[in-house]
Formats: C-alpha cells, sequence, structure tokens
C-alpha cells in the first residue's frame, strides 16, 4: 500500500519537495468494480474488508470512496510525483496508474510515469531495477539537490525511441523544472 500512501499523502500535504509512488490506486470508485487480474478475484473485498478498510461498499459508503482516492484530490497536489505502474500488474490495474498521470497532466501538475512492458506489480527484470534505480535518482538529485534534470523529465522520450533513447543525459536548455508541457501542445 506504498504507492497508494504516497499517491494520497501529496494530496493532503505539501511538506515533501518530491516523491515517488509504485503503482499507486488512485480511484477507488473505477478499481472497486475490477478483478485481480491475476487471481481473478473481486478487487471489492480489498476496499470493503481487508488493505484500504473502508467496512462499506461503494453504494453505502460512496463519500468514503472519494475521500480516500488520490484522483479527486489532485487539484491540491503541489508536490512534483514519480510513478511507475507496469503493464501486466495483476495486483493493481494498470489504468490506475494512467488515471493518475492523465489527472495531473491534464491540471499541469509536475508529473511523471514510468511504464515497464511485461512487468508486474513488482520489477523482475534487472535491466528494469537498474533503470528505475537510474530515474528515481535523477528525480531526487533534481528536486532535493537542484542538479539540472535529465531529458526524460523535460522533454519526454518519444514512444518508438522506447528502450533504445533513454534520456538520461541531463538537459541544458531545461525548460521549467519538473513542469511537462500541456498534452495539448
Amino acid at each position: 500500500m506504498g504507492g497508494y500512501q504516497v499517491a494520497y499523502l501529496v494530496t493532503v500535504t505539501n511538506k515533501f519537495k518530491a516523491a515517488m509512488a509504485g503503482a499507486p490506486v488512485s480511484n477507488m470508485t473505477s478499481a472497486y468494480g475490477g478483478i485481480r487480474w491475476k487471481t481473478g478475484l473481486s478487487r471489492a473485498f480489498q476496499y470493503e474488508r481487508t488493505q484500504s478498510r473502508l467496512g462499506k461498499n461503494l453504494w453505502d459508503g460512496f463519500d468514503l470512496y472519494i475521500e480516500n482516492s488520490p484522483l479527486f484530490g489532485i487539484p491540491k497536489i503541489e508536490t512534483p510525483l514519480l510513478m511507475m505502474h507496469n503493464d501486466k500488474d495483476g495486483a493493481v490495474p494498470y489504468y490506475q496508474g494512467i488515471e493518475m498521470f492523465m489527472g495531473m497532466r491534464r491540471l499541469q501538475k509536475p508529473v511523471w510515469l514510468l511504464v515497464y512492458n511485461e512487468e508486474a506489480h513488482n520489477l523482475k527484470k534487472v535491466k528494469n531495477k537498474q533503470d528505475l534505480s537510474i530515474r528515481m535518482m535523477q528525480f531526487f538529485d533534481h528536486y532535493l539537490k537542484g542538479k539540472p534534470a535529465p531529458r526524460w523529465m523535460t522533454k519526454g522520450v518519444p514512444r518508438v525511441q522506447k528502450g533504445k533513447d533513454f534520456g538520461y543525459d541531463l538537459d541544458s536548455e531545461e525548460i521549467t523544472p519538473g513542469v511537462m508541457s500541456s498534452p495539448n501542445k
């Protein structure tokens, strides 16, 4: 639940200079009706009784689901957020990361989403673990130590270049730190 906790925390406090969330549940209302891809079990139980412990179903506790879903707190976020959410995650649906990322981008919040293809909830491939470590170090070096941002943060890496061009090089023409251009540009 660490990814969820980080995503939620940045909606209720601005005391952190930067944050990283791995595979966070961002919208409990949309996740509630889904299944765990790996097991096929309904996700409702975890919101009602286990991990989230809201104690009510979606309809009887709708306000609890909204209040505890980071997605609905995006307007209050000021903390730059780095997220990782992988496309074969059987525990937390991949679309949860997409919802949070797209919401933050739409409201022009500083956010980056790392997606490791063919990886589950936790990274298994050494090359991906190394890549995540490098990107987290660069992200936190930028926000906590004032170092220049790498190109993957300022300009991104086109999808067709994924795995070929990592964008690790520091951007000498850095755009506004941590703010990616509008998705409409």
